[in-house]
Formats: structure tokens, C-alpha cells, sequence
């Protein structure tokens, strides 16, 4: 996770470099350590480094990773002989590095040349099926060709693998999402909300899907989700306050009268409500008169 000591860090060296400070090293090193893409400025100071041979002498081992870092930057921006050029040094330096093999199998995608992306990727999870990059990039490369139903594949095989990695989670759900299967997506949300039950966005994300699944179980399950979305967010969450009335007024057309638990819950409906107009009130008073009317239709 990126603190604000990171960004800040980060950004004071972004600046410090980009005005001819010095740093260059330093910054590359630090975008690495935090996993973040820079992709622009890592190839750029990336290269002032590699193709100055004194400083380059100076990083020692560290030469090959910069390598690296430049050769992905420069496929993210389809600098493709920069690519190139960085891979061919180093398969001479490793020429039986599965790392390099995995480099060359990215150049493949970022040219375009899928299936030949496909067979490299194959190849390098027989001799590595816990090879979580490779796995990523088959995900990655499915969705850049529009195949979310490989995706999906991909991805569901990843996490059988990985089970705790809650960035993958997500985005099957995501991909669920847009494939309309909302069940299997319902699924993968509360995978993380057991995972990360105090993250207010998964309590919203799954009442979202619930309340799309419809039916009165799924409802008064959404609403429940709304409502611990609202609680998690201090009450400042606009959607699931929306959320609430909107699954309110569905359970009362499909049950046809308040049931016990629907009573209990009228403080919580009038609450929304009122959080809603004041919200409105301060926030869009033009739109206000638009908001009541929406809630008198919804009949709360």
C-alpha cells in the first residue's frame, strides 16, 4: 500500500528530477519499491542513466534491473526497438533466465502477436505454474482482446492459486459484472468482504449487484449492505443512502405491506431520506426539488 510519506516522497523526487535536480536513481528505485507506473519518466530517466556509461558503471547488479524497468516502461509506451534493445542485452547477459523468457513473451503481446504471446506464456507456466506475472498477463492480454469470457478463465484459475489476493477478487467481480453474471460476481464480493470487512466499498459494490439480482431476499439483503455501507462511510455514502430508499420502496411492492423487520427499519428509510435532502440542500440546491419528488414517487 502507498502511504502519503510514499506520495510525497515520491512526488518531491518526481519534481527534484524533472527540474535537473539529480535523483534519477533514486526515484527509479523508489517507483519500483512501490509497484507504481511511471511509465513515461521511467523510460525517460531510465535511459539517461543506461546510456550514460559512468553512471551506469555505478549501479553494478542493479544495471540489469534497471534494464528491466526500462524495457516494461517502454513496451507501456510502445517504444518498441527501446524494448527490444533492452531485452536483446539482457538474453546475453541470461540467456536461460526465465525472467528474460517473460520479458519476451510481454515484447510478443505489445506487438500485437497474441497467439505467439499465448504459446510463450503456456511454456513458462509448465515450468512455473505459481508464476503469478505470467498468470496476470494472460488475464491482462484476454481483456486486451476483448475474450472476457477467457478472462475470467485466466483470472478463476490465478485464484485458486491465490486465494487471498483481494486486487484479483475485484476484478473478476469486475468482469463478471460486465459479462451480466451477477451471481458469480455476488460471489466474488463476499470473498472480500470476508476478506476486508471493513472496506465500505465491497459493502456498496455487493448491495449494488444484489439489488440488480432483484427478488425480495436479495433486496433486504442489499438494503442490509447499504445500510453498513452508510455506517462504515460515517453516513456520507450518497449511493447506498439512495441505496436504501430505492430497495425500500421494491420490498414493499413485493411484499405488499411492512412486514416486522420492515418496521424496525422505518428510522433508517426516514433517515436516509432526511440525510439525502440536507445533502441536496447544501450540496445542489437547484436539484433538490427534483430529489423530493423522486422520494415521493418512491412513496417514503
Amino acid at each position: 500500500m502507498v502511504t502519503k510519506l510514499d506520495e510525497a516522497e515520491l512526488k518531491r523526487l518526481e519534481s527534484q528530477v524533472e527540474h535537473g535536480g539529480g535523483g534519477a536513481w533514486e526515484y527509479l528505485t523508489l517507483v519500483r519499491k512501490l509497484k507504481i507506473r511511471r511509465s513515461d519518466k521511467v523510460l525517460k530517466h531510465g535511459l539517461s542513466i543506461l546510456n550514460d556509461s559512468k553512471k551506469r558503471s555505478t549501479l553494478a547488479d542493479e544495471e540489469w534491473t534497471l534494464y528491466e524497468q526500462v524495457a516494461i516502461a517502454a513496451m507501456d509506451c510502445n517504444s518498441i526497438e527501446i524494448a527490444e534493445d533492452c531485452i536483446s542485452v539482457l538474453s546475453k547477459k541470461f540467456p536461460e533466465s526465465k525472467r528474460v523468457g517473460r520479458l519476451d513473451a510481454m515484447l510478443l503481446e505489445a506487438k500485437g502477436s497474441f497467439e505467439e504471446a499465448e504459446i510463450a506464456y503456456s511454456s513458462l507456466l509448465e515450468d512455473n505454474q505459481l508464476d503469478q506475472v505470467v498468470h496476470k498477463r494472460r488475464v491482462a492480454m484476454a481483456k486486451a482482446q476483448g475474450d472476457l469470457h477467457k478472462a475470467v478463465g485466466c483470472l478463476s484459475r490465478y485464484l485458486k492459486l491465490y486465494m487471498a489476493d483481494n486486487d484479483a477478487w475485484r476484478e473478476l467481480a469486475e468482469l463478471y459484472i460486465s459479462l451480466q453474471m451477477y451471481k458469480q460476481a455476488a460471489f466474488c464480493y463476499e470473498e472480500l468482504i470476508l476478506a476486508q470487512p471493513s472496506v465500505s466499498l465491497y459493502h456498496l459494490a455487493y448491495a449494488d449487484v444484489l439489488y440488480t439480482l432483484g427478488g425480495l431476499e436479495n433486496l433486504q439483503t442489499a438494503r442490509k449492505y447499504y445500510a453498513s455501507t452508510i455506517d462504515l462511510s460515517g453516513g456520507k455514502n450518497t449511493r447506498a443512502l439512495y441505496g436504501v430508499c430505492l430497495c425500500t420502496a421494491a420490498i414493499n411492492q413485493l411484499a405488499k405491506g411492512r412486514n416486522k423487520e420492515d418496521k424496525e427499519s422505518v428510522d433508517l428509510q426516514s433517515l436516509a431520506a432526511a440525510v439525502l435532502e440536507k445533502d441536496y440542500k447544501y450540496r445542489a440546491p437547484s436539484k433538490l426539488p427534483l430529489l423530493t419528488t423522486t422520494l415521493k414517487n418512491l412513496k417514503l
